[in-house]
């Protein structure tokens, strides 16, 4: 779970210093959930300022739909923060989940 918890302070730290269309992106302000489902654990909180700001976590599956939803194992969290693993390939292969409403999809498919 400190694993999990690291990357994704790791991936709020690369959005805040990225810029052009995945800052952009980024921009939004919307809550997020990240299930692992190896831990069967989420982490719950907000996108906004360019930043993942987490505020929790829960066991199971998130207890609120979330605006930005993810799904994903541990592992695969950690190698799509460190560039082993490429967030397109993953999320078309089902590795990788994401939902969301349409707008957002098409401001988040730049982080793609």
């Amino acid at each position: 779970m400190a694993e999990c918890r690291s990357a994704l302070d790791k991936l709020s730290d690369n959005l805040a210093t990225a810029d052009g269309d995945v800052r952009g992106a980024a921009a939004l302000d919307r809550s997020l959930s990240c299930h692992i489902k190896d831990l069967d654990i989420t982490f719950t909180g907000r996108l906004a300022d360019g930043r993942i700001r987490v505020q929790g976590t829960v066991e199971g599956p998130p207890r609120e739909k979330a605006e930005i939803r993810l799904m994903m194992t541990g592992d695969d969290l950690v190698a799509l923060v460190d560039g082993d693993l490429n967030f397109a390939k993953a999320w078309a292969s089902g590795r990788v989940r994401l939902e969301a409403g349409f707008r957002d999809l098409l401001r988040l498919r730049s982080l793609l």
